[in-house]
């Protein structure tokens, strides 16, 4: 009979936590580890290289072609619907965390928490299960009432939406500001108190986000009205 193994990848942009992580994931013999890499290039790459059925991440890599955070879990998730993540990172933001649980990963540990957490999170990421160490389960727990919605972006006010909309269409802030008649202060502060709840670091994977989860307006942005009127909706 075929031993049981777990083909697992590894990503994280420090070689210290990479030689930790898989030295951890050696511990068990029902664990391979394929491969480790440094950046969303990398991981992708390795991706299309390795058959492999758990990935094992850093939440924030910067650097990569495709980007970090949520975008590029989703953009995983679309690729390779199969393959089971587990996600792990210092920031202990719920609106990262109930984004990643609404995209599909399920497992999520916190850097801070200890790396016994690792292989459980592992296991059950291959079951399909849920497994959130212990201050992310806090977290999650403690924010879970607040929300009334499995779209990450319903956590955001109408405001914040309206920016983000926009934003992810094209308009920059000025531009954005002059046509909601508001202070180019106040639309970067929505703007980020949006990418805040959404877990979302950079602008370029507020963009993709919005491409991927259909905030992004296919048509021309309008003209800005003329002076006196008010600008027009947009939608």
């Amino acid at each position: 009979m075929k031993p049981f193994n777990l083909r697992v990848l590894i990503a994280d942009d420090h070689p210290a936590v990479r030689i930790g992580i898989e030295s951890t994931l050696r511990e068990s013999q029902a664990v391979t580890v394929v491969g480790a890499a440094r950046d969303s290039t990398e991981m992708m790459e390795m991706l299309k290289q390795h058959d492999c059925q758990i990935l094992v991440s850093d939440y924030a890599m910067p650097g990569g072609l495709h980007g970090d955070g949520i975008a590029l879990f989703a953009l995983v998730r679309q690729r390779y619907p199969r393959l089971k993540i587990v996600v792990m990172t210092m920031l202990d933001n719920p609106g990262i965390i109930h984004s990643l649980l609404d995209i599909g990963v399920p497992c999520i540990l916190n850097k801070a928490d200890s790396v016994s957490h690792l292989l459980p999170a592992v296991h059950a990421a291959y079951a399909s299960g849920r497994y959130l160490s212990p201050s992310m389960a806090e977290i999650a727990a403690r924010t879970a009432p607040h929300r009334t919605d499995t779209q990450p972006h319903a956590m955001l006010s109408k405001r914040e939406l309206e920016v983000v909309r926009m934003f992810v269409s094209g308009l920059t802030v000025t531009e954005i500001a002059e046509r909601l008649h508001r202070s180019k202060k106040t639309i970067s502060t929505q703007k980020g108190s949006a990418m805040a709840k959404l877990g979302i670091l950079r602008d370029m994977d507020l963009v993709r986000y919005g491409m991927e989860t259909g905030l992004m307006s296919t048509s021309a942005a309008p003209p800005p009205p003329p002076p006196g009127l008010p600008a027009l909706p947009w939608p």
